[in-house]
């Protein structure tokens, strides 16, 4: 099996994906309201004009969303670089690939934490099979993450971290 990717945010590897894809309602998290695929009013090419007073200004959500490295990859590995600013037509399959990616990462770091566990034979196995469902050897495409996200690998995964309950022991 290949390496996992980092699940770490690389800001300077993506695109502002977030900034373009993701809705804000004003409120609690966000100062503004901002639908989803267009581009935040702060944005300013792939940077945020107000990223050091986030908070301050009303935009709590952003300073606790993490793509935990979805960004990067979804512009680097699904879509070779291209960027949504350069050719406005990738803004919703750009989006569509990272919520699809950010799910994904999100449940290889689940996995990932369940490897500390005393797992009984057939949930390692399940484990294991789980990791290569999450992260084929081949790289993800537009197509490939569609097909992910209506495989079931996800509600395999739910299954999978229920069964997980006994084998956690109680703080």
């Amino acid at each position: 099996m290949h390496p996992l990717p980092a699940l770490k945010a690389d800001c300077a590897a993506c695109a502002a994906l977030c900034c373009m894809a993701l809705p804000f309602d004003k409120g609690e998290a966000f100062a503004l309201d901002k639908p989803a695929l267009h581009p935040c009013p702060h944005l300013s090419g792939h940077g945020c004009t107000i990223h050091d007073r986030l908070q301050p200004s009303g935009f709590r959500g952003c300073v606790l969303y993490d793509c935990l490295g979805a960004g990067q990859r979804v512009v680097q590995e699904v879509f070779a670089g291209a960027d949504w600013q350069q050719d406005a037509t990738l803004r919703a399959p750009m989006a569509e690939a990272l919520g699809i990616l950010r799910r994904i990462h999100a449940g290889l770091e689940l996995l990932g934490a369940a490897e500390s566990l005393a797992l009984p034979e057939a949930l390692a196995a399940e484990r294991q099979a789980l990791i290569a469902l999450h992260h084929p050897e081949a790289p993800w495409s537009p197509e490939s993450l569609r097909g992910f996200a209506v495989s079931g690998a996800e509600t395999r995964l739910r299954a999978f971290l229920a069964a997980l309950r006994p084998h956690v022991a109680a703080p």
